[in-house]
């Protein structure tokens, strides 16, 4: 089991993160997207990332499309920010929520770093699925209700 704290960031810092992250995708940051992981084996696929990104972008490469819809993410899609406790060094990661309307709610899971001015910006993408629960709005602290 994935080890993890968690913690809602400020409003500006979501929006910097924000920023942040679409910088590193406008500027050739390489994006890892992990399609299959282990808990997948055990989870109706529906709500894995492989389905889901296929069901969503079937005619996309998962990265051109994941790139893409990060860059679309707003505040008001933001849950919460997790310390990966596994990796205490890495940045944290983020939670968002995206709907797609006729298809569902998607949970997203991502990290940023940005390693310098010149150097080569990494996202990484954990999770990119149907949601296994139903969202609620006190999950989200920048949602207009």
């Amino acid at each position: 089991m994935l080890e993890t704290t968690t913690r809602i960031e400020s409003e500006l810092d979501v929006c910097a993160y924000l920023q942040d992250l679409k910088y590193a995708l406008e500027h050739g940051a390489t994006l890892t997207f992990q399609e299959d992981r282990q808990v997948d084996q055990r989870r109706n696929q529906r709500y894995t990332n492989r389905f889901t990104v296929a069901d969503l972008f079937p005619d996309e490469s998962p990265v051109t499309a994941l790139k893409r819809e990060l860059q679309k993410l707003t505040i008001e899609e933001y849950m919460q920010t997790v310390k990966d406790l596994r990796f205490p060094k890495r940045s944290e990661m983020r939670e968002f929520e995206k709907v797609y309307e006729g298809k569902g709610d998607v949970y997203i899971k991502v990290r940023v770093e940005l390693l310098s001015a010149y150097g080569n910006h990494t996202t990484f993408v954990m999770s990119f699925h149907y949601a296994t629960i139903p969202f609620t709005p006190e999950m989200f602290p920048y949602r207009k209700h």
